[in-house]
């Protein structure tokens, strides 16, 4: 049986092999940084179709985590996924990225009714999004501040980055997940429930939520006007 390729960039660069029949996890490599996805996406993809003897005309589907990210990171394997898909002739799905901290949750004992999983949007913010105790999206994405956070417990590393801020407006920070970032065997997991459930996946369009940080000089656009 093929098997599926996942990847994620949203946050740091994370790929990931999984069994097309069981979902089970064959090999993962996340990298321990949060700014070289340039440098080592395409290495990592590489690495584990040969290390596992699988060929990328073989698999049977790419899931892409579509964000919400940082512009540089996120388009990177937004490119790579599609081109992929192109060159292979396999079908790419997007996934919102955030869905694989609500797996995560989902996964790991916890069953709150409802709670928030949040990374770190950097510029003192957080993207982050609301779910109820079966991974149902109730609210999100958003990108904001911790103080604008609901008062519900808090899962991922956005959640280490605040602690104060969180506690301040009764949030409440779950300890254990202070490490926890996006990363693609999680993502599949998601992508994988969705198509069994007829969602369709198709759309791979990037989830920026706010502008890029790199803006056109002042003199740039008096020029051009």
């Amino acid at each position: 049986m093929p098997n599926y390729l996942s990847i994620d960039t949203s946050a740091h660069a994370s790929v990931a092999l999984v069994d097309y029949t069981t979902g089970s996890v064959i090999a993962q490599k996340t990298s321990p940084k949060g700014n070289d996805q340039t440098e080592t996406l395409a290495s990592y993809v590489r690495d584990l179709l040969e290390e596992n003897n699988e060929q990328g005309k073989n698999l049977a589907g790419i899931f892409v985590g579509v964000g919400p990210g940082p512009f540089t990171g996120l388009r990177v394997g937004l490119v790579a996924a599609r081109t992929f898909g192109f060159v292979w002739n396999v079908p790419v799905y997007g996934v919102m990225s955030l869905h694989a901290l609500a797996e995560r949750v989902l996964r790991s004992g916890e069953s709150p009714e409802e709670f928030v999983v949040a990374s770190d949007a950097r510029r003192k913010e957080l993207y982050w999004a609301r779910y109820d105790s079966d991974g149902k999206l109730l609210d999100g994405p958003h990108v904001s501040s911790a103080t604008e956070l609901p008062a519900l417990p808090v899962y991922g590393v956005g959640a280490g980055l605040y602690v104060e801020e969180l506690e301040s407006v009764g949030a409440k920070p779950w300890v254990r997940s202070f490490d926890w970032v996006v990363d693609a065997a999680h993502l599949v997991d998601r992508g994988m429930d969705d198509l069994l459930a007829g969602k369709d996946l198709s759309d791979t369009a990037p989830q920026y939520l706010r502008e890029s940080d790199a803006q056109v000089p002042a003199f740039m656009k008096q020029a051009k006007a």
